[in-house]
């Protein structure tokens, strides 16, 4: 995916809320996400052409990232071995053998360089979340309910990759500030084990 110094990257991940209107009945407060406005939380992958090669919008705005991925297939999919490559996310992600996360508190020299290499890559999510909301206005805001606004969400997804290959117009996109999830501190041993390999035969040079 990136000249970054990973290798075998497959993809970048992470989830986008899209603002809902209240729904009616007891789930309601479900969809209540941390910033205090009701949402969908949105989970998705992207390649270094910003093209959504996965897509997970079915999760009320008050689940955590981390549970999104967990329960979703394609951690199904990466669990069984199915994938050949690793996927790079924030801190509001378990580091796992196959997902690559940054270190909490690098040391200077390789550790640093690989953070910094994995935030230049996984800007590309952030700008695909930016380009996604730029094409579709209606993702400011979706006046219908969740299961419909998920619906919603897929096709945009769709067509956004449609419009990438067609080489469309991109929207101008600022830079996204990054979100302030809690860190999840649930790294699994082998995933620890595998991000010290890739800083040591990619980043200690």
């Amino acid at each position: 995916m990136c000249p970054s110094g990973f290798p075998n990257v497959i993809g970048a991940i992470d989830c986008t809320h899209v603002p809902i209107k209240a729904p009616p009945g007891p789930n309601e407060g479900d969809f209540v996400n941390r910033k205090g406005f009701h949402s969908v939380n949105v989970q998705m992958v992207c390649d270094s052409m910003f093209h959504i090669t996965n897509v997970e919008a079915k999760w009320p705005g008050s689940v955590h990232d981390s549970r999104i991925f967990r329960e979703s297939h394609l951690c199904t999919l990466f669990e069984r071995g199915d994938f050949d490559g690793i996927l790079l996310g924030d801190r509001g992600y378990a580091c796992r053998q196959y997902f690559m996360t940054p270190f909490p508190e690098p040391n200077p020299g390789p550790q640093t360089r690989y953070n910094a290499a994995l935030a230049r890559t996984r800007a590309r999510i952030e700008m695909t979340f930016g380009q996604l909301k730029g094409r579709f206005q209606c993702l400011k805001s979706l006046r219908v309910a969740p299961d419909r606004a998920c619906d919603i969400i897929v096709a945009c997804a769709i067509l956004h990759n449609i419009a990438t290959i067609r080489k469309e117009r991109t929207p101008v996109v600022g830079v996204q500030p990054d979100d302030d999830l809690q860190p999840v501190h649930l790294d699994q041993p082998s995933g620890r084990a595998a991000r010290d390999r890739i800083v040591e035969h990619h980043f200690s040079i």
